[in-house]
């Protein structure tokens, strides 16, 4: 890492090295042509846990990587403040997610092109889902090999979530060997973002190879406070390193690919967003633009706490010497068992609402229980089956509540404020009891814990939903593309009204896809880069030619 000289110009400034931004900064750079600047505010990626798969749970309330943010009081969950996870490091998210690779229905994309956003079809995205992509199992009409992303199946194939599988089969439910080709609903094991056993996180995948490029330089703890502007175009950015004031220029553009909470941020912090809000604050305003920060959407999960019959989860090896010992030894030699499986490893996509044409539900089994997300696991053999809303109605907001860059915004995502996301999510907690009932996965099962079969009766699940379901971490939506007069940005990822200024990351999404977010977000990156180099050849024939 150089600390840029103050002042010091590049062709592109690219906000936050999270799962865009590292996609951004390696394709940016590729052809020699262009000096790239990339910003991030957390730390370098140094830590063992950002590499093993387990380490999720290790980091999960570490704020050095970790924003930990949390959500205003959700009026439809009993007033409770959720937590809002998003990754600080080099890679972001991708860093200390679990590592699920899910990248939606065809359906989601082409709703997309449907709202206006040429070139968001499945058709048109999928090369770009190719192209990321090296997958384990070779190309073929859905996947690509080659790619700069490890994608591979689970290394082990765990009892509980062989029984998962074939529950959801005895249930009715086809078997689907694969999430991501023709069709999505079924179930089966998850394909997940790793290579050999370790993350591959876009800063592994993506950046790590890029580091040696003299056009790239990196600078990690690195807060953006402000993009600046002449006029109607960005000219650059403002940044802190530790309480230090720093600038860089951009000849050509600025990238913010700081995710669906933080580019909003940004936006709002340098005057573009509520005219109201800025001024509330103090901040000039520069646009009044409403929908930056709008429009937030998330998915929202239940969960279901299990006690097995046999001490063969991942709290008995948490727990016992000996166990952790052999899961220690497992991975250190042949990166497997337990440190090498992702946060949930098997999976069922269901329709639990009668009009619903595609899944709507994606039902999941994890490998261990905790009563609170963040906590050490619990001290009996547990696990968890879960099911999370696939496509909310419900919108909330992301808005900054102060003019220090420092402070987190107020997230707002309005869990479960429509009937259907309730009905809904409360269908897909009924088809997971249905699936404990299976007697594939019930000889494992000794109880029901959480919330226990005393809970029962719509009102009574309902309200469980309420006090206890939480985020599976997606949040997006809040620099929407589209065409109407509250899309932040256009089909190719311009700021409306300016010029040099896009937005690249999952917060330009229209729709939530049915889905982890990660792949998708990986994507739009992949086609947003492809989308600013054709635009600077263009913008330098129209110069040689003029």
């Amino acid at each position: 890492m150089a600390i840029p000289a103050t002042g010091e110009s590049y062709d592109y400034i690219v906000v936050g090295a999270g799962s865009a931004g590292c996609v951004m900064a390696n394709r940016l750079t590729a052809s020699g042509k262009h000096r790239v600047l990339l910003l991030e505010a957390g730390p370098p990626n140094r830590n063992p846990w950002l590499h093993i798969p387990l380490g999720y749970g290790r980091l999960f309330t570490d704020t050095r990587y970790n924003w930990c943010y949390q959500t205003e009081p959700q009026p439809e969950c009993h007033g409770r403040n959720v937590i809002a996870p998003r990754g600080k490091t080099l890679g972001g998210s991708s860093s200390i997610n679990g590592l699920i690779y899910i990248r939606g229905q065809a359906e989601d994309f082409d709703h997309w092109r449907q709202l206006g956003n040429t070139g968001w079809s499945h058709a048109d995205v999928l090369p770009y889902f190719r192209k990321a992509e090296d997958n384990e199992r070779g190309a073929d009409e859905h996947h690509g090999s080659g790619g700069p992303l490890g994608v591979s199946d689970v290394r082990d194939k765990h009892p509980l979530a062989q029984a998962f599988i074939e529950a959801a089969q005895q249930c009715g439910y086809p078997k689907n060997d694969d999430f991501n080709g023709a069709a999505q609903e079924g179930a089966g094991f998850y394909q997940t973002t790793m290579r050999k056993g370790v993350r591959s996180s876009t800063a592994a995948a993506y950046l790590k190879p890029a580091r040696s490029r003299s056009n790239l330089n990196v600078v990690s703890d690195a807060l953006a406070t402000k993009i600046l502007f002449d006029g109607r175009r960005a000219t650059g950015v403002e940044y802190l390193v530790g309480d230090q004031k720093r600038t860089a220029m951009a000849h050509v553009e600025v990238i913010a690919t700081s995710g669906a909470f933080n580019s909003p941020q940004l936006l709002q912090l340098s005057g573009l967003g509520p005219a109201e809000l800025l001024r509330s604050l103090g901040i000039p305003v520069i646009a009044d633009m409403p929908g930056v920060g709008d429009q937030l959407s998330d998915h929202y999960f239940a969960r279901i706490i299990m006690r097995s019959r046999e001490p063969i989860t991942l709290n008995d090896a948490a727990r016992n010497w000996l166990l952790g010992a052999k899961a220690v030894m497992d991975y250190a030699l042949f990166r497997r068992g337990y440190f090498a499986i992702p946060a949930i490893s098997a999976g069922c996509f269901i329709k639990a609402h009668p009009s619903s044409a595609t899944p709507d539900i994606q039902c999941s089994i994890a490998l261990y229980s905790i009563h609170n997300l963040g906590d050490w696991v619990d001290s009996f053999s547990g696990f968890t089956i879960t099911a999370t809303l696939l496509r909310p109605e419900s919108r909330g907001h992301v808005r900054i509540k102060s003019a220090d860059p420092r402070q987190a915004p107020a997230i707002h995502p309005n869990y479960l404020a429509t009937q259907k996301d309730r009905d809904t999510l409360l269908g897909g907690v009924k088809a997971l009891r249905r699936m404990a009932k299976a007697p594939a996965l019930a000889r494992h099962i000794a109880e029901e814990v959480d919330p226990g079969l005393s809970c029962d009766g719509d009102d009574a699940l309902l309200d469980f939903i309420r006090s206890r379901g939480s985020t599976v971490y997606h949040p997006v939506s809040t620099c929407r593309m589209g065409q109407d007069a509250k899309a932040v940005v256009d089909e190719r990822l311009r700021v409306r009204g300016f010029e040099g200024l896009r937005v690249i990351d999952a917060s330009i999404m229209p729709a939530v896809v049915s889905g982890n977010t990660n792949a998708a977000t990986i994507m739009i990156a992949e086609k947003g880069a492809d989308m600013v180099l054709e635009d600077a050849k263009t913008a330098a024939g129209a110069r040689a030619g003029a």
